[in-house]
């Protein structure tokens, strides 16, 4: 398995990914051609944002998104960990462990100096795996105004 950038090429792959994410989350619906436009902004402005997929035999199967900003808190960049998901199919492998820790070295090597993700509040499993790996609870609560 090799982790890279990820390009245009695979945005269908990453769009089936981001299905299975949003099928678990309650926020959240499918809708490929948003998904597929959202990926396309990502890599296509890398300083804003970036995408890592783990890929094994040609096949993506699994991603990670970062989301860069300028924290005046910190008065240093940050990053929001927007999207990760690992296939189904091929979960408890080390795949994700791997995919949060090379978004870690990648946020480290833009200086960022914090990195942010949401779970879903019932969604014990993926608070254990972002605990493992370092991730704490914050006291702060997400608040949202959807602009249409």
């Amino acid at each position: 398995m090799q982790i890279r950038i990820a390009n245009a090429a695979d945005i269908p792959a990453l769009c089936a990914l981001l299905a299975q994410l949003f099928a678990q989350e309650h926020e959240f619906v499918a809708d490929p051609q948003k998904q597929a436009r959202g990926l396309a902004a990502i890599i296509a402005q890398p300083a804003c944002g970036q995408i890592l997929v783990a890929e094994q035999d040609g096949r993506v199967l699994g991603m990670v998104s970062l989301l860069y900003s300028q924290s005046t808190a910190l008065g240093a960049p940050v990053a929001w960990l927007e999207d990760m998901v690992v296939d189904a199919r091929c979960r408890t492998g080390g795949i994700g462990s791997s995919l949060l820790t090379a978004a870690r070295d990648l946020a480290a090597s833009h200086g960022c100096r914090r990195i942010t993700l949401l779970t879903d509040a019932d969604n014990q499993a993926a608070q254990r795996f972002y605990a493992r790996q370092g991730f704490s609870a914050s006291s702060m609560l997400p608040m949202r105004l959807l602009l249409d």
